[in-house]
């Protein structure tokens, strides 16, 4: 039955799966830790849901436990950086970590990581670099089965492929735009699909290339083993973002882009390019700081839409989220908290709510 699990005992309970399935403990604490906090922000399509996946990807060869990034080019303000077939929870931030020292040495880095396994929310890099003071840009590519349909296409030819973009403002919280380029996450399909729903139209076509409001269609094979495919964002604007993180996340970084038959495996893996500007250097800061904030508030000024309490502005859904989740405890409907307990399964681990 669906389980409310509170996230201490969540992020233990999937920790001691990783650790069995082969992971360092600390480690397996950093990518429970990251799991649980995707939850926590309301985005459980890259929460723990993801945990069967991973294990099934280390059984495969595709996820590599313990690994670590490798610099292969290093000019100072630009690195290329191996992810090595590591957890992306592990491999992004350690990436993350050596661009925010270098923009804060020299004012700007931009860095590429390649053959990262999942990184997860993209939008967690992001938040280490605004509580820095930085500014952050990140183009994604997704390697795995081809999920997304190009604009005027019908079938999937590329992944999910998200864009990133942090903002520190001056004694607020950062504005903080997180966003896969398709219509909706692919994960975000799957917990549908866990929990029964049907989605809106526009979502989604069958494996026919017709519309459908079935999530199934590109969780579970379809007729003759084929899938469906999700539909970009914004139409063909959104299409042309897509093809830009693909072009930049995994042609730009070396990872590799997807023009291949879509095929079974688990594991994916995600190309990263990344811009980060220290406004301290730029000699703008003071303006920046004074001009963010003035735009913030004229925002929050617009008199609210009907049904809707107040302007927001990204990342405060997340935070707010947060809060109340972590009061709450997470929510886990039957079919996912099943595929977790089978994963623990997999690797001699028993999984209890309590």
């Amino acid at each position: 039955m669906p389980q409310t699990l509170a996230a201490p005992l969540l992020r233990a309970q999937c920790a001691s799966i990783l650790v069995a399935a082969g992971s360092a403990p600390a480690e397996a604490q950093q990518v429970a830790d990251n799991l649980v906090l995707a939850n926590l922000s309301g985005h459980d399509s890259h929460g723990v849901g993801m945990l069967p996946r991973y294990v099934d990807a280390i059984a495969e060869g595709g996820l590599t436990p313990n690994a670590g990034i490798q610099v292969n080019v290093d000019i100072g303000t630009m690195l290329a950086i191996d992810g090595q077939h590591g957890f992306g929870q592990i491999v992004g931030v350690q990436a993350m970590e050596l661009g925010i020292a270098r923009a804060k040495q020299h004012g700007s880095c931009i860095f590429t990581l390649a053959s990262a396994h999942h990184l997860g929310r993209i939008g967690h890099f992001a938040e280490m670099a605004t509580a820095q003071g930085l500014v952050s840009m990140h183009f994604v590519n997704v390697l795995s089965r081809p999920n997304v349909a190009p604009w005027g296409g019908g079938d999937g030819r590329f992944g999910t492929n998200p864009c990133c973009i942090g903002i520190p403002l001056a004694g607020a919280e950062p504005f903080l735009l997180d966003f896969a380029t398709s219509r909706v996450a692919q994960g975000k399909m799957r917990v549908a699909h866990n929990k029964g729903e049907r989605v809106p139209d526009g979502y989604l076509i069958d494996e026919r290339g017709m519309p459908t409001n079935d999530p199934g269609v590109v969780v579970v094979p379809q007729g003759k083993g084929l899938f469906g495919a999700l539909m970009t964002f914004g139409e063909h604007k959104g299409y042309g973002m897509a093809v830009a993180c693909e072009l930049l996340g995994g042609a730009l970084t070396g990872g590799g882009t997807w023009h291949r038959p879509a095929d079974a495996a688990r594991t994916v893996l995600n190309g990263m390019l990344t811009v980060l500007i220290d406004p301290a250097k730029l000699g703008t800061q003071a303006a920046f700081a004074q001009e963010a904030n003035a735009f913030v508030d004229w925002l929050r000024q617009s008199p609210p839409a009907a049904g809707v309490d107040h302007v927001l502005i990204a990342g405060e859904p997340e935070r707010a989220a947060r809060v109340a989740r972590e009061r709450d405890g997470i929510w886990l409907d039957d079919a996912t908290w099943g595929e977790i307990v089978a994963s623990g399964a997999k690797v001699g681990v028993t999984v209890k709510a309590a």
